[in-house]
């Protein structure tokens, strides 16, 4: 028999031990007379004479190859497509949550501090949270109090309600998220508690954001947090969408408006340098706000459908 024959055979040998007897190296060494240092590199000759074919399977029902298509062009550390058993609003908000609620418990190791909005999405978010047990994570509001208080979009009943149900602890802002004028603003956040609430917030290892859209069916238009003229001159200065009331344009960059000055809250760049800015939401009337918000890196993660996914990745 050739050397040739040979060397084929003790690769496929080698091959087959490691990749379906789960034997280490060290152990087929000593099977075979061969030091642990032979062993690699008889696998990596393995691989290369397509002796071992690596096919790694992406699960049934999945859209993984989707998510990475995402993940590549726009320079995400992860996205998440859904793909929602009915594309109605409501159906799309509430599987959107699940999703969302299932990353942020797969990220969490203990302790982080977790930021968080307001919104419809992100109330399905913590609707989908199961009980759990994090007694040294604390949950901080990102932007003061927007809407009705006992609204369950508030900020602060989101806050309260998501530390609640992980077994957290609540850090609320208590304030307004939009005051009279910028001398109470300014007088807001000078207060002790509520600079104290916004440097933890800054602070935060995770923040969870919806992304507002100029939409009859917005939140932000439901709640009447803004007057009609409010919005066609924010509209008018260019702004494409929103993130926890900090607006911005087609690119991504912040769109500054009188408002900015009498927001109780975190500024747009003291969101975006969290270092995990976890973005949920969907549904096709959002596909240019979500592209404008990850090309400008306001959020480095994503979670949405594959409707949203689809527009994305096709040219502007």
């Amino acid at each position: 028999m050739g050397s040739d024959s040979q060397d084929h055979r003790l690769l496929y040998k080698v091959a087959k031990a490691y990749y379906e007897d789960n034997l280490t190296q060290q152990q087929i060494g000593g099977r075979f007379g061969l030091s642990r240092v032979k062993v690699s590199r008889l696998l990596g000759r393995a691989k290369q004479s397509r002796i071992v074919q690596i096919s790694i399977t992406p699960p049934l029902s999945s859209n993984v190859d989707l998510e990475r298509e995402i993940e590549s062009k726009y320079g995400l550390k992860e996205a998440v497509i859904i793909t929602p058993t009915r594309y109605e609003t409501d159906t799309v908000v509430s599987e959107l949550g699940l999703a969302g609620a299932q990353y942020l418990l797969r990220c969490l190791q203990g302790s982080e501090v977790i930021a968080i909005s307001w919104g419809n999405t992100l109330l399905a978010v913590v609707d989908a949270l199961p009980a759990a047990s994090f007694p040294r994570v604390r949950v901080v509001q990102i932007i003061g109090g927007l809407g009705e208080l006992e609204a369950n979009v508030h900020g602060a009943e989101l806050t309260r309600r998501m530390a609640q149900t992980i077994g957290a602890r609540p850090r609320l802002l208590h304030a307004p998220g939009i005051v009279k004028n910028q001398s109470v603003r300014d007088a807001l956040v000078n207060d002790p508690q509520v600079s104290g609430t916004l440097t933890l917030a800054a602070s935060a290892d995770i923040a969870l954001v919806g992304i507002g859209a100029f939409r009859k069916d917005s939140t932000l238009s439901n709640t009447q947090i803004l007057t009609q003229p409010q919005t066609q001159a924010i509209k008018k200065a260019g702004a494409m969408g929103d993130i926890a009331l900090r607006f911005f344009d087609r690119n991504g960059a912040h769109v500054k408006t009188p408002i900015d000055l009498r927001i109780v809250g975190l500024g747009i760049d003291a969101i975006k340098d969290i270092p995990r800015v976890i973005g949920v939401a969907g549904g096709r009337s959002k596909i240019e706000v979500i592209r404008s918000a990850i090309q400008g890196k306001r959020i480095n993660v994503l979670i949405t459908d594959d409707q949203v996914a689809t527009g994305l990745l096709k040219d502007e």
